[in-house]
C-alpha cells in the first residue's frame, strides 16, 4: 500500500463522517446538552465536593462539578462512539460497508481509518464541552484542558474501538436501541465519572466496586481526571491502551470474511 493511497483513503472515510455530521447540527446540541444537563441537575445538590481522601488530585474545597468533567467528557465520547456503531449497522445494511472493504487496501487499514474518524469526531464533541465547562468558570483552565487532550484521544479512540465490536454481532438496527441500554448505563454507571469507586466498596458493595475496576471506562476517566491535573495515571493509561488494541482486533476479526464473523451476525 502506497503512502498516498493510504492518506486519502483516511481522508475520504474521515471527510464522510464530517460531512455527515456537519448536516445534523442537531447531534453536536444533543452531545453538549446530555453532559451540561448532568452537572447542572447531578452536582445541584453539592456545593462542595464531598471528602474524597487520595482517590483523587483534587482538593475538597473545590467546585463538586470539576468532579464530574471527565467523566461527562468521556460521555460524550460514549455516546458519539454507539452512535457511529449504528451508522456503520445502517452502513451494512446498505451495503456501503461492503463496498468500502472491498476497496484495493488492506481491510485492517480500512477499519482503522474508520476508527480514526469516529475517535476524531468525538474528540471534537468532547472539546467543545470542555470549552463551554471553561467558559462556565468552575475552576478548569485552558491550561488544564490542554494537558487532558492526548488522554481524551486515547480514551475516545478505546471507545470507537468497542463501537466497531458492537458493529460486527448487531444484526438489525432494530437491536440497536436494546444493546445501547445494555452498554451505556452499565458501562458509565459503574464508573468513577460521577463518584469514586472506592465508596461502592466502602458502602458494602464490593462486588460493584470490583466490577467497575475491570470496566475500562473506569480507566479512562480516571486517566483523564489525572491528566488534567498533570498527574499520569499508569495503570490507568495501559488499560485503555490495551483495550483500545484488543478491541479493534476483535472487529478486524469480526469482519474477516475467512473467518465468517460478519456472516454469522447477519444471521446465515
Amino acid at each position: 500500500m502506497k503512502l498516498m493511497h493510504g492518506w486519502l483513503a483516511l481522508e475520504a472515510i474521515t471527510g464522510r463522517e464530517i460531512h455527515k455530521f456537519v448536516r445534523q447540527p442537531g447531534r453536536l446540541a444533543s452531545s453538549l446538552v446530555r453532559p451540561l444537563l448532568w452537572m447542572v441537575v447531578f452536582a445541584a445538590g453539592f456545593r462542595q465536593m464531598p471528602d474524597l481522601g487520595e482517590v483523587v488530585p483534587f482538593d475538597p474545597n473545590l467546585d463538586y462539578r470539576l468532579y464530574m468533567v471527565p467523566g461527562l467528557a468521556l460521555m460524550v465520547c460514549l455516546f458519539n462512539g454507539m452512535q457511529s456503531s449504528l451508522a456503520m449497522v445502517y452502513d451494512r445494511e446498505m451495503g456501503v460497508m461492503r463496498l468500502l472493504l472491498t476497496a484495493p487496501l488492506p481491510r485492517n487499514y480500512l477499519l482503522a481509518c474508520k476508527l480514526a474518524s469516529g475517535a476524531f469526531l468525538s474528540l471534537l464533541q468532547a472539546l467543545a464541552y470542555l470549552i463551554i465547562v471553561v467558559l462556565w468558570g468552575i475552576g478548569l483552565s485552558p491550561s488544564q484542558v490542554l494537558m487532558s487532550l492526548p488522554v481524551l484521544l486515547l480514551g475516545a479512540l478505546m471507545i470507537s474501538a468497542f463501537g466497531l465490536v458492537l458493529s460486527v454481532y448487531i444484526r438489525q438496527l432494530e437491536n440497536f436501541a436494546g444493546t445501547m441500554n445494555f452498554v451505556i448505563f452499565p458501562m458509565f454507571f459503574l464508573s468513577s465519572a460521577l463518584y469514586p469507586i472506592q465508596r461502592m466498596a466502602d458502602a458494602g458493595a464490593v462486588w460493584i466496586y470490583r466490577v467497575a475496576m475491570f470496566n475500562p471506562f473506569t480507566h479512562a476517566v480516571e486517566a483523564m481526571r489525572h491528566a488534567l491535573y498533570g498527574e499520569l495515571a499508569v495503570l490507568s493509561l495501559v488499560v485503555v491502551i490495551l483495550s483500545t488494541i484488543v478491541f479493534y482486533l476483535i472487529a478486524a476479526a469480526g469482519y474477516d470474511p475467512q473467518r465468517g464473523l460478519v456472516r454469522n451476525a447477519r444471521g446465515g
